[in-house]
């Protein structure tokens, strides 16, 4: 037997202490002296600021606080007392600007800067306003102001945006959404806001937007539907917002980063805080201080927490990683390791709305075809968006799929007549080629590539419930191995010389039995603990995989988890729907389209985080 070290060219590393995870966490910091929200913040976790704010005894506040990473000190006090403003820059070197100021709430214009030792009043904005967002990472010589509100008769938000070149404000082209509130940092030529409010009506929303230093482009929306949330980041492909009423009357936790395409939910802070939650640094050293915990009967926090990565001399985890523990546990670093604790979230929505929708490729490039009723319409996925493509030649539904985003194929379908049809995909159209020998359907899965191919099962009018199979060679079709157990509106996956098939539905009903393919016979294996017909699934050959939704009696939305031996039952889908189009592995899967019960276009995408794990050699 070869050897690790023959495999890899290296030896098992022998570690003292285990790797970290490369995330970021939230930790706790010292309070500061004066519990407020809705006050102005800048810096880093290590050299922080706040001033203004206003909170439950005083209304509005004038006092200023640095903090040194270790405690506050209250430092020289703004000339004016004032609320619901926002600032930027660094400990040393900022501005305050805008914010509710006495008598009557009344928005300002006024922008004050500090040079380290003291406040001096400067040129003011052009739009008054509170609740504004600014480019919190900016300088005292670039800054961006947006949003916020001057109120008047019940409305909220205000579009206008301004930018600071050291001496005068001078109006840029405004944002998309009216809006208040939101969380959003970065710089004068590059930033981020995510979720606010606007009204009427009142209530958070998820929209967000990057600015690019000339326009705001919208981009996808946050996970959590929020307002006045936290924010830090220095671009607007580096930020990440925190906190925030969801609604405004409940308490936040929630942190979601944007890495420029996309937002993912991480770490949550420890102490929820939803209005006028401060905050301030980059995506990899924030700050977050005071803000309300709970708006309903609002209490002032006076909590710090600090938002860092593990340092660079710390051993990360990386995937594939494998390790002597304290010379004496083997250990692994991978997804898919034992069981996997795996998630679903939303994706975007496929272009129609259909259920028995064909699929083939992986979860961040998927291609969708025909859907129920019967539809030659075809798209892509590219992880954030449906792109829908040029039209198949045959409109049809419940077909059986191979192969990749790029080289996919498709065959088969419902009737009448059942189709027989196949056709090839080169990336962007659809081309006909030989016909398969025998007419079905009710096979939606993918098994194959795109000139090794293999089909099972399904719905054959004068054979329901098949078990038949047929095997494609890149240019036709030959009749292969039956499998054991007739059954139709299985799920399945795998490869023309590996695959699994479980459940689907044979007289009485549906089945929980399942198969294993080895590229010469078909086997039983161990059964899924929910018998259901029309499920999605996604996996490695016959090794690990997932099966997820379907009919069960009604419909579910219960995940399923194959390791190779067992199953075991994971999150369920958001949603509970059979018919979906289903393509990936088990740990990257996507559901899109389905009954659920009227049909849906909406798109659901399961994700699987490395977990270290025990190694047990035999």
């Amino acid at each position: 037997m070869a050897t690790y070290k023959e495999i890899k060219g290296v030896t098992v590393q022998t570690l003292d202490s285990d790797p970290v995870l490369n995330v970021g966490t939230w930790s706790s910091g010292a309070d500061m002296n004066t519990p407020r929200g809705g006050g102005a913040m800048a810096g880093l976790s290590t050299a922080a600021m706040i001033a203004g704010g206003s909170n439950a005894t005083v209304g509005y506040l004038n006092s200023h606080e640095q903090y040194d990473g270790s405690s506050w000190a209250e430092t020289t006090d703004l000339n004016t007392s004032r609320r619901y403003n926002t600032g930027g820059g660094t400990q040393t070197a900022n501005l305050v600007m805008g914010g509710s100021v006495p008598p009557g709430d009344t928005s300002s214009n006024a922008i004050e800067q500090w040079d380290g030792s003291s406040w001096t009043e400067i040129a003011e904005i052009n739009q008054a306003r509170r609740m504004p967002r600014s480019s919190t990472s900016g300088t005292t010589t670039a800054m961006l102001l947006f949003q916020g509100s001057d109120p008047g008769p019940g409305t909220l938000g205000l579009l206008n945006v301004e930018l600071w070149n050291g001496s005068s404000w001078t109006e840029v082209n405004e944002m998309n959404t009216l809006r208040e509130g939101s969380g959003a940092n970065g710089i004068s030529t590059s930033a981020v806001a995510g979720g606010g409010i606007s009204g009427p009506p009142f209530s958070p929303g998820n929209a967000a937007e990057t600015w690019n230093g000339t326009s705001w482009t919208e981009v996808s929306e946050i996970n959590t539907a929020r307002s006045y949330t936290g924010g830090g980041g220095t671009s607007n492909t580096d930020v990440f917002i925190w906190g925030g009423g969801q609604p405004i009357a409940s308490n936040g936790a929630k942190t979601e980063a944007w890495n420029g395409s996309a937002w993912t939910e991480v770490n949550d802070l420890a102490v929820a805080r939803d209005t006028y939650a401060n905050g301030a640094g980059s995506a990899t050293n924030g700050i977050t201080a005071g803000g309300y915990n709970g708006s309903l009967s609002p209490t002032n926090v006076a909590n710090t927490e600090e938002w860092n990565f593990p340092p660079v001399t710390q051993n990360k985890l990386k995937e594939g990683m494998i390790f002597l523990s304290g010379g004496t546990t083997l250990k692994g670093f991978g997804k898919a390791a034992g069981t996997p604790a795996g998630t679903w979230s939303s994706g975007g929505n496929y272009p129609i709305s259909k259920e028995g929708v064909g699929a083939t490729g992986t979860r961040d490039a998927a291609l969708g075809f025909g859907g129920s009723p019967a539809t030659a319409v075809s798209a892509e996925y590219d992880g954030t968006s449906w792109t829908a493509g040029n039209n198949m030649n045959t409109p049809t539904y419940y077909r059986w799929g191979a192969g990749t985003q790029a080289a996919g194929m498709a065959a088969g379908g419902g009737g009448p007549p059942f189709k027989t049809e196949t056709e090839l995909y080169n990336g962007t159209n659809w081309s006909e080629v030989n016909d398969m020998n025998i007419g079905r359907s009710y096979a939606i899965y993918n098994v194959g590539t795109q000139t090794a191919g293999y089909f099972f099962g399904g719905f054959i009018p004068t054979n329901p419930n098949a078990t038949t199979s047929e095997n494609w060679d890149g240019t036709n079709w030959t009749s292969g191995t039956a499998i054991n157990s007739a059954r139709e509106a299985s799920a399945a996956w795998g490869i023309q010389t590996s695959a699994i098939m479980a459940g689907g539905t044979a007289p009485p009903g549906r089945v929980n039995t399942v198969e294993s393919w080895n590229g010469t016979a078909w086997s039983e294996i161990a059964e899924i603990n929910t018998a259901r017909s029309y499920a999605g699934g996604g996996g490695q050959e016959n090794g690990a995989g997932i099966i997820y939704g379907g009919d069960d009696g009604s419909l579910t939305a219960k995940t399923e988890f194959w390791n190779g031996s067992s199953w075991t039952e994971l999150a369920d889908l958001s949603t509970a729907k059979q018919a979906v189009g289903n393509t990936g592995s088990a740990v990257a899967a996507i559901a899109f389209g389905g009954g659920a019960p009227s049909v849906t276009n909406a798109t659901e995408e399961w994700t699987v985080d490395a977990t270290l794990s025990t190694i047990t050699v035999s």
